[in-house]
């Protein structure tokens, strides 16, 4: 063997001694900057401490970046654990991720997690990150894995349905097991606290991925934030675990710049501001995940719907209305019995059905591939572009509902493309410019983020050469809008890659709302064809895409974004005219008429009310325009404007605030500040 290894980091090389690790192969390529918390070793994360092998490309893993906070958080959700087992020996642990600006971990305890059992908790990992402890990476049999986590009963259970193959490893799951000599091993990490005679001893050990930070004091700021019930698995048969949910970040900065945006984005929660602007109502007696837009929301709904409508009409959609249920048989055909039958209501038996089952239907899709083969098709007619607003029905776990931005019941603006394999570039890049205009007039600017995720491991459709043309097309659409994107690797979907479409609201969050896929599964299992220009069959292509994701989801996107100050044009009352006296009613309804004459939404407020109290309810529900009228406005046929946003103007003629207001509705002006 010998006694160096190479190393290299794009044109640099560097010759160290074998056994040398991941930071020291750094440093000696010179490629350390700044904060950095792992290595990526031939395109692997990679623990800083670990060796190398020969020949290896290393780069470095920085904490500012969304790789390096999911390692930083990852490790702190272990301090975490150990905190908790430490304080509440009896506990048993589960799973610990990192997740979206933050992680969580599982516990199986006696009793619910106070808000004083978290400041307990919190206080008892500061004294851990004090310690210094090191994470350090261990491979084990799984015999000994068992053994070592006997009294674990959720870690002995991903041992034994990794090590079987029942589930796939995940970050908060060992390694997908190696195989050696016959003998399957696990990833361990340890927390090892140095003794003040300078002994080693294992202060917590956890089933892992990795890779960690080196130690524990390299975690620079965190918080718990609260917690809440969770099914072991996600399913309901399973255990009720209670989850703790924090956050880490790479500085104390960046950790206070996100707890104010979680404070703002609590004041401009959409279940909140949808009760006290009276936008949705979400009952009990619906159950988790649905909800009823009243009239206010119901509204601005119909704005939505309406834009999306006309644009469709516009770029040559064609319409379609389908049913809400459908037989079985169906579902078995397209596979989503098969492939998402967990999300999927019960069968209902019918009367009338024979032995028919009837199931609510989760997606659109194959109503639209029945439109399609309504009658056989020609080449000439294609792209035959299908939509339809229509409302899906999906068994969410109540773990992960979330009001409308996670619901069991919304409506999608689908929509379904069937066309000629040279069509399918300028399909997708329509697709995506249409997802662009979408997203500047609802206000949310240019799209943030475009990715395209490629085959995944598991797909089960389409041959390689289909994958490669699909991948390709995508990318050439994206690149002909001249958009910026990035590359997803085996994030597609199982019948197709996708691009997922990303904007960022007004306090900086980023929501994934339009997706576009291309198919080759449905066209295969329903064996649809067009006839082409040799008289010969042949199999479409076949494009979803979905622009708003669904109404809800969108929907309660803007209401955050906006702080639920919506633009004039799609706000539930546009204008709200305010008499300072019950004699100058006679004019407030007067100027009322004129603006509803333009089609405006418009109350009065005849309540007997003091002024400021009725101009402070306008600005309360966020109404645009407060129109104050008395007797100089009646004689000189004018209104006082108090608007929601900008200067307050007196004297202003109504004819010409009515033409005012009217062109910009008519222009659907967005107001970008919330």
């Amino acid at each position: 063997m010998s006694s160096t290894i190479t190393v290299r980091h794009g044109d640099a090389t560097a010759e160290l001694n074998a056994g040398a690790t991941a930071i020291q192969a750094l440093k000696a390529l010179e490629a350390v900057r700044g904060q950095i918390v792992a290595a990526r070793v031939d395109g692997q994360p990679w623990d800083l401490d670990r060796e190398v092998p020969d020949d290896a490309e290393v780069e470095a893993i920085a904490a500012d970046t969304e790789e390096g906070r999911a390692i930083l958080r990852h490790s702190t959700a272990h301090v975490m654990a150990q905190a908790v087992t430490d304080l509440f020996p009896d506990a048993k642990w589960a799973i610990g991720p990192p997740i979206e600006d933050g992680f969580y971990y599982d516990f199986d305890v006696e009793r619910p997690f106070t808000p004083e059992d978290l400041e307990k908790i919190e206080a008892r990992m500061v004294e851990l990150l004090r310690e210094k402890q090191r994470f350090v990476r261990e491979e084990v049999a799984r015999d000994d894995a068992l053994t070592e986590f006997a009294d674990q009963p959720y870690k002995t259970q991903i041992i034994e349905l990794v090590g079987d193959g029942t589930i796939a490893s995940t970050v908060d799951a060992p390694d997908a097991p190696d195989v050696t000599d016959g003998e399957v091993t696990f990833t361990v990490y340890r927390n090892v606290r140095v003794g003040r005679d300078g002994t080693d001893s294992v202060a917590w050990s956890d089933l892992c991925r990795g890779p960690h930070v080196p130690s524990t004091d390299r975690i620079p700021a965190f918080k718990l934030l609260r917690t809440a019930g969770a099914y072991w698995r996600g399913r309901e048969d399973q255990p009720m675990l209670q989850r703790i949910y924090g956050t880490a970040w790479e500085s104390r900065k960046a950790l206070a710049k996100h707890l104010e945006m979680l404070e703002e984005a609590r004041k401009r929660d959409h279940r909140k501001l949808g009760r006290e602007l009276e936008l949705v109502h979400f009952p009990d007696e619906l159950g988790p995940g649905l909800s009823i837009f009243l009239p206010n929301g119901a509204i601005v709904r119909k704005q939505m719907e309406d834009w999306i409508r006309d644009e469709t009409l516009k770029r040559g959609y064609l319409p379609v209305y389908t049913p809400h249920i459908a037989k079985e048989d169906l579902w078995r055909i397209s596979g989503h019995l098969e492939n998402y039958g967990e999300l999927m209501y019960p069968g209902m038996e019918l009367e009338d059905a024979g032995n028919a089952a009837y199931r609510l239907k989760p997606m659109n899709c194959p109503f639209h591939i029945l439109a399609f083969t309504s009658r056989t098709r020609s080449y000439r007619e294609l792209p035959i572009r299908i939509s339809e607003l229509g409302t899906v029905y999906r068994y969410e776990r109540s773990g992960v509902v979330n009001g409308m931005l996670r619901a069991r019941g919304f409506t999608q603006d689908d929509s379904h493309i069937f066309c000629r394999p040279d069509q399918v570039v300028d399909e997708v890049a329509g697709c995506v410019e249409f997802a662009r205009d979408l997203y500047r007039a609802f206000g949310l600017g240019e799209p943030s983020r475009v990715a395209i995720s490629t085959r995944p491991e598991k797909s089960i459709a389409g041959h390689d050469e289909q994958w490669e043309a699909a991948e390709r097309a995508l990318i050439e659409a994206v690149e002909q809008t001249g958009m910026d994107y990035e590359i997803d690797p085996g994030e597609g979907a199982f019948y197709g890659p996708k691009i997922d479409i990303h904007a960022r609201d007004a306090i900086g969050r980023e929501w994934q709302l339009t997706t576009v896929q291309v198919d080759f599964n449905l066209p295969e299992r329903f064996d649809i064809t067009y006839v082409g220009d040799d008289g010969a069959k042949h199999r479409p292509y076949m494009v979803h895409r979905a622009l708003f994701g669904s109404i809800e989801r969108f929907f309660s996107v803007m209401v955050e974004s906006f702080n639920g100050a919506f633009p004039t044009w799609l706000a539930p009352v546009q204008a709200t005219v305010v008499p300072v006296a019950a004699e100058f009613d006679g004019y407030a309804d007067e100027v009322a008429a004129a603006l509803r004459s333009q089609h405006l939404r418009v109350e009065v407020d005849h309540s007997d009310d003091t002024l400021g109290a009725k101009i402070r309810r306008a600005q309360t529900s966020k109404v645009p325009y407060a129109l104050v009228v008395g007797g100089s406005e009646r004689d000189a046929r004018t209104v006082a404007v108090r608007p929601y946003r900008g200067d307050q103007r007196k004297d202003v003629p109504l004819d010409d605030f009515v033409a005012e207001v009217a062109e910009e509705v008519r222009e659907r002006r967005v107001a970008l500040e919330a």
